[in-house]
């Protein structure tokens, strides 16, 4: 694999440790995950905590919201869902992330702390996506947001999300959903596309790795894969709103993201699609001072500033 690394990215690949995930070890890697992350302050964006509830159940969802100081102006809204597997990521750990759209694409940024496996395995997470959704609605003047300009974003475990919250949202005739950004998206649990097998190094994420994850996900899942787990189980791609999507040529997700963009495309549904050479999983994260990282990142922004700000 390593011959085929893009430069820029190569020696960062050669430094990364193994990954070596198991149900007992999630804890001690979450705690120590915990431990890395710093406090984010930026005078420029207030950080605000909200909780919202499910109906007739004694859960909720955490919610942080972003927004420019001294707000006047109603702005759009992005719905961000972190990644990590279904298994980890935190809020906290892309406050930067939530931050730089705030900024660049002058925007509201609600973050989901959406419920992990396997303590919480399907459907939790992606109910969770949902009743945000719902929130950003129901609490739009107390937001000051247009809610007609609504997107969600969303890498690797969230772009999985971000594809099964679009599915969910049409199907239950819910919020609607301007515009999406699932980036390298997890979408298939069956596993079986070329590049789902095609990569077995552990230091980044690989064919081990990802059914590991899924298994943790789909515990208690008999039958067939629901569709809001894994959205390549869909048949109808009809109907769901403009996408942005990107995937590496070296990331496992590589081919079912090309299959969601065909489907997408054969479904009349506008798509704009990268594919970046030698980019492995989670590249522009891993590696985020090279040229193809930065461009990968100001790619997307464009196209959410485009989508959002544009008549």
């Amino acid at each position: 694999m390593e011959s085929r690394v893009h430069k820029e990215l190569l020696e960062t690949f050669k430094n990364l440790t193994p990954m070596d995930l198991s149900e007992e070890k999630l804890p001690s890697i979450r705690t120590a995950n915990k431990l890395l992350i710093k406090p984010y302050i930026d005078e420029a964006i207030t950080q605000k905590e909200y909780f919202a509830k499910h109906d007739e159940e004694d859960i909720q969802a955490r919610l942080k919201v972003y927004a420019p100081v001294n707000q006047t102006d109603t702005l759009p809204v992005v719905l961000f869902i972190h990644g990590g597997g279904y298994m980890f990521g935190s809020v906290e750990g892309n406050d930067a992330k939530c931050a730089r759209y705030v900024k660049e694409v002058n925007c509201v940024v609600v973050s989901v702390d959406y419920r992990l496996a396997p303590e919480n395995p399907y459907p939790a997470a992606i109910e969770d996506c949902y009743l945000s959704l719902q929130w950003i609605v129901e609490n739009q003047v107390q937001l000051n947001i247009d809610v007609d300009r609504l997107a969600v974003v969303g890498g690797s475990t969230g772009g999985g999300l971000t594809a099964a919250l679009s599915l969910l949202a049409r199907d239950r005739k819910g919020p609607k959903i301007k515009f999406q950004m699932p980036l390298f998206p997890m979408i298939d649990d069956s596993c079986t596309t070329y590049s789902s097998n095609e990569f077995s190094d552990k230091r980044v994420w690989s064919k081990e790795l990802n059914q590991f994850a899924w298994s943790m996900y789909l515990k208690g899942v008999e039958g067939e894969t629901p569709k809001y787990a894994a959205p390549m189980r869909e048949t109808d791609f009809s109907n769901l709103p403009p996408t942005y999507t990107t995937v590496g040529s070296l990331d496992p997700f590589r081919d079912e993201t090309m299959n969601y963009v065909k489907a997408l495309t054969e479904a009349g549904v506008p798509v704009e699609f990268h594919l970046y050479p030698g980019g492995y999983h989670e590249f522009e994260a891993m590696v985020p001072d090279s040229e193809i990282s930065k461009r990968a990142v100001s790619d997307s922004i464009r196209a959410l500033n485009e989508a959002l700000n544009t008549n």
